[in-house]
């Protein structure tokens, strides 16, 4: 009797799509860059660009958005690009606009998006970085019917940088690596050079692939490093309530406590 022989998963229409999907964010950062003078409305467009991409393809539980990230002793990281953070448990805070200030504790990752990847901009992703993993991060106990879970230890914001290309010769090379900061709080963990690959640091060591099919990677990249971070933690309200506790003779701050809950 005749075996049927097996046949190979049919994965170019996916591979070729993925493809498309890199060559069509290209085009339109490059558009940005041919045909937008101002360099501040240059930057928006790029950065909205590069949210739209990862709004797309991130499960609904997450938002990004361009903003500031604050903790609850009044501290503020820089203006950061693309943040990626909680939608589901977390406010943001003082919204005016498009002008976001989120909660540290809602925060799964930071992202810079710049024209090309280069010594200076890896300088100014990893001390944008820093500015955020600084901030001071709540985490209360969470009740159930059975009593509460202890406090979720905090995770590590993931960190990276984004760009339609690199400046060296050889992309995404020996200067490149050279050139990471090296300071724990201003690691960079991903990137994407849409012309020169993608990078991750996410199973221990230094991980790059090449141009073709770099943006997929890395969102797919992304996606599992996400997914690995589980929940966000639990945040003390209370703590935030204690900065306006004494206007007009409010509350002593040492009462407040945080009510178990997201």
């Amino acid at each position: 009797m005749n075996s049927t022989p097996a046949t190979s998963p049919d994965t170019d229409w996916m591979r070729d799509s993925f493809i498309n999907v890199q060559e069509q964010l290209r085009l339109s950062l490059m558009q940005a860059q041919l045909s937008i003078a101002h360099p501040g409305t240059q930057g928006d467009v790029t950065e909205g660009h590069w949210i739209d991409v990862l709004r797309a393809y991130l499960p609904k539980r997450y938002e990004v958005a361009s903003g500031l990230v604050i903790d609850s002793t009044g501290g503020r990281s820089h203006q950061i690009d693309v943040v990626i953070f909680d939608k589901h448990f977390t406010p943001t805070l003082l919204d005016q606009q498009n002008h976001r200030y989120i909660p540290a504790e809602a925060v799964y990752a930071v992202f810079e998006a710049k024209p090309d990847i280069d010594k200076s901009y890896l300088t100014y992703a990893g001390e944008k970085a820093a500015s955020v993993r600084r901030l001071i991060r709540t985490s209360v106990a969470i009740a159930h019917a059975g009593g509460t879970y202890p406090p979720k230890p905090l995770f590590p914001i993931v960190a990276g940088i984004l760009a339609p290309k690199a400046s060296w010769s050889d992309g995404l090379g020996k200067s490149f690596r050279d050139n990471l900061p090296s300071a724990a709080d201003e690691q960079l963990d991903c990137g994407c050079a849409l012309d020169a690959g993608a990078f991750d640091v996410f199973d221990g060591s230094l991980n790059i692939v090449s141009s073709r099919g770099s943006l997929m990677y890395f969102l797919f990249r992304l996606l599992a490093k996400l997914q690995s971070l589980g929940s966000v933690p639990a945040i003390d309200w209370g703590a935030y309530a204690s900065i306006v506790a004494n206007v007009g003779g409010g509350a002593n701050p040492s009462t407040l406590s945080s009510a178990p809950g997201p």
